[in-house]
């Protein structure tokens, strides 16, 4: 009951802060029209007051903010959706990514000396402490190892594990109270939404699985001459602490400076696309969190990724089906696509696989060809909304990450290149994909796998079956001791019961 009464404390404390910025009604507004009560409720709450120049997105920041971390991550979702917030809002939103608040470098100092050991003159010939950059969760300062090597230095910020476990158990009591009563929501699985942030979270908030993940995907990319990945000092690492080497290059978010440098952004885009699917569909690991300020422009039309605490991973099953979504799309093949939805189980077996082929085709027949210019991604989504709900197409906790990605990879390069057309620039990618691990090479490939494994477990196998004999004599001679010991009792019991009744006949003889 006490928690019950704290989770709602909490989220009326949430409503009151939007309510507050004027951001509560604005925040429900963005999501379909407006409900004339809520218009009223405004002009009543406006009543008396002068009319305020900000606009709703400046509302949403401020009142964002002023909630903390939990919901600046929401706002920096919603800053990749212009096709739901506007173009407007979601500009404004950007503010969340690249100008939160730092907090002061004093505290950055100590939380380094206390988590590695040591004072910061012995780790550091030079620190900067004016941070370079500051975000919901850390800030990065730049500093010059002892050895004189270039590092850039990520501070977890002070008290964010707190601030995000109270908010997140208060977000999945709510959406557990959500699936009790709707079964819209159970489709949804709100709860395995909340659940999945809160595991990607919880990783972020320890830099060792950032440093690990940044280490991997240096690895995945090691022979991508186009795409590259900082450096990881591990001697400089802990858990509040990320040190990498410091990269040399422009941000994506500073168009300008890279049309000046003589950068090719259409190179930019194209690299971009063609490494962001290499990693997903390759490694199913991927960067998950390619907005603008996380990449960099560098010498030779180079990409180098920064920020790896949010990232992906996807298993080859899923893999596959991707794709082959992806490729059905490029090529027009509406029958594979809606198969691969079947075969992976996202749609139910008693739907109509014709009807679902045909849902597909009314999403791609009016995309086909197009350029991204002219593509309404809004209206894709929300054909595909309603395609899960007529065919009870069940939501996937572990592609949430994919999707948001890929739209926003695809905003990034129609903004460096506003000419790209996405499957065209896929499609290379996809079709080597394709080629490798369904062609007929792959199958033979597959059968030689299988064939092996299966040659590998045969010492698995006889020492399960000698385990078996062994098992089956035992029993065996279990069962006939215990037949053995049977016959002898009774034996003994038919000697006994002759002897007792010659003893019983000599007694009544003699009397």
């Amino acid at each position: 009951m006490l928690k019950t009464l704290r989770h709602m404390g909490h989220l009326i404390r949430i409503a009151f802060v939007l309510s507050r910025h004027d951001a509560l009604m604005d925040l429900l507004a963005l999501f379909g029209e407006q409900p004339k009560s809520l218009d009223r409720l405004r002009k009543l709450r406006k009543f008396g007051m002068s009319p305020s120049p900000e606009k709703s997105g400046g509302n949403l920041v401020e009142a964002f903010q002023s909630l903390g971390p939990s919901f600046i991550k929401i706002g920096q979702a919603m800053a990749t959706r212009p096709d739901l917030v506007g173009p407007e809002t979601a500009l404004d939103l950007m503010r969340l990514q690249d100008k939160v608040p730092a907090f002061p470098s004093e505290e950055a100092v100590h939380i380094i000396e206390q988590e590695l050991g040591a004072p910061l003159k012995n780790l550091f010939k030079e620190f900067n402490d004016n941070p370079v950059a500051a975000a919901s969760i850390a800030q990065v300062h730049f500093a010059t190892t002892i050895d004189g090597r270039s590092v850039a230095v990520k501070v977890l910020r002070p008290g964010i594990e707190k601030a995000f476990a109270r908010d997140l158990e208060s977000f999945l009591w709510l959406a557990q109270i959500m699936e009790r009563f709707s079964a819209k929501a159970r489709r949804l699985k709100p709860t395995s939404v909340i659940e999945t942030i809160s595991e990607t979270i919880a990783l972020e908030l320890d830099l060792r699985y950032e440093a690990a993940a940044a280490s991997e995907l240096k690895d995945n990319c090691a022979g991508n001459m186009d795409y590259t990945v900082p450096d990881v000092d591990w001697d400089l690492t802990s858990r509040q602490i990320l040190c990498t080497s410091r990269v040399k290059g422009i941000p994506f978010s500073r168009k300008k400076d890279i049309a000046k440098a003589g950068y090719d952004t259409h190179s930019l885009a194209r690299v971009l696309v063609h490494s962001f699917l290499t990693q997903a569909l390759n490694f199913g690991f991927f960067h998950a969190d390619l907005h603008q300020g996380n990449l960099f422009a560098c010498k030779d039309n180079k990409i180098t990724a920064i920020d790896f605490g949010i990232m992906g991973r996807i298993d080859k099953k899923t893999r596959r089906c991707l794709a082959e979504i992806l490729y059905g799309f490029i090529t027009r093949d509406y029958g594979l696509i809606a198969r691969a939805h079947f075969n992976n189980g996202y749609v139910p077996n008693d739907q109509s696989l014709e009807k679902f082929t045909q849902a597909i085709r009314a999403i791609g027949a009016p995309i086909a060809g197009k350029p991204v210019t002219e593509i309404s991604v809004g209206k894709l989504l929300a054909q595909l909304f309603e395609t899960t709900e007529t065919f009870n197409m069940q939501t996937q906790p572990q592609l949430i990450l994919l999707q948001k990605t890929m739209v926003t990879v695809e905003g990034v390069a129609l903004d460096l290149d506003p000419k790209i057309n996405m499957w065209e620039t896929s499609q290379p990618i996809i079709e080597k994909w394709m080629l490798d691990n369904l062609g007929p090479q792959a199958k033979i490939r597959d059968a030689g796998e299988k064939a092996l494994e299966t040659l590998n477990q045969i010492p698995n196998i006889l020492d399960d079956i000698a385990v078996l004999a062994k098992a089956a004599r035992t029993a065996t001679e279990s069962q006939s001791h215990q037949r053995r010991s049977a016959a002898k009792l009774f034996l003994y019991g038919l000697a006994g019961g002759i002897i007792g009744s010659l003893s019983l006949y000599s007694l009544l003889h003699i009397f």
